[in-house]
């Protein structure tokens, strides 16, 4: 199976895990002793993933230092924003440097495990953005997602507290819808994907391996038992 171009999103400014990590980028956190980032692209190199565009911005050369321009077998190429361009903006830009008609774009404080070829084929079926998603106790913190008949998929909003789905922060798009978003940026890679003025469907592909968000310090503390074997 041919993979798809990988987008990391590595711009944040992690504000609300600035208590317990204030020196460094929120990707490169530390977890079980190394950088949440390097998780993420071991996860992806074994998967079977040869290139990756990191989009960076807050202390950008702290991740490009640590990386170069390979890992694990993975090519390597940064996108780093002049000015915070939103998630949206800057999965645009770092599109530019893809070469593969679809990308996968995911968030680098987000790891989530799942079935790519699941997911892959949900795409060739449908010839639509996919979103993967997975069941949480309470979606009231992320925002609820609804799957309806035949996988598609809608978002609810925020705010919407017990048991359902919520975005896993990765995203399989056609790469030519994001160049040609025209919207100015900054602007939400969610409200992107979720607009139903696009005039695409979305379709969602359930996750049943783990989950965490590392943006804020219980989570992040979680975390560090999760990866300690990993």
């Amino acid at each position: 199976m041919t993979m798809p171009d990988l987008i990391l999103l590595c711009g944040g400014m992690g504000t609300r895990l600035r208590s317990v990590v204030s020196d460094t980028p929120k990707p490169m956190a530390r977890v079980a002793g190394r950088p949440f980032l390097e998780i993420l692209l071991s996860h992806f190199a074994g998967l079977g993933f040869a290139k990756a565009v990191l989009s960076t911005g807050y202390m950008a050369e702290k991740i490009s230092d640590h990386f170069g321009a390979h890992f694990q077998g993975i090519d390597l190429s940064y996108c780093v924003e002049p000015e915070p361009l939103g998630t949206g903006g800057a999965s645009r830009a770092a599109a530019r440097m893809c070469a593969t008609d679809t990308v996968l774009v995911c968030n680098g404080d987000t790891f989530l495990e799942f079935d790519p070829v699941r997911l892959f084929n949900r795409r060739q079926q449908k010839t639509a953005t996919v979103a993967v998603t997975l069941g949480v106790p309470d979606t009231e913190r992320y925002g609820r997602i609804e799957i309806g008949p035949d996988a598609r998929a809608r978002f609810a909003g925020r705010g919407r507290p017990g048991a359902g789905f919520i975005s896993g922060g990765v995203y399989l798009l056609p790469r030519a819808d994001l160049l040609a978003e025209a919207r100015p940026a900054p602007f939400s890679l969610e409200d992107f994907v979720f607009d139903s003025a696009r005039g695409g469907e979305i379709f969602a592909v359930p996750a049943q391996g783990r989950f965490i968000d590392i943006g804020v310090p219980e989570d992040y503390a979680a975390a560090q038992a999760m990866f300690a074997n990993f």
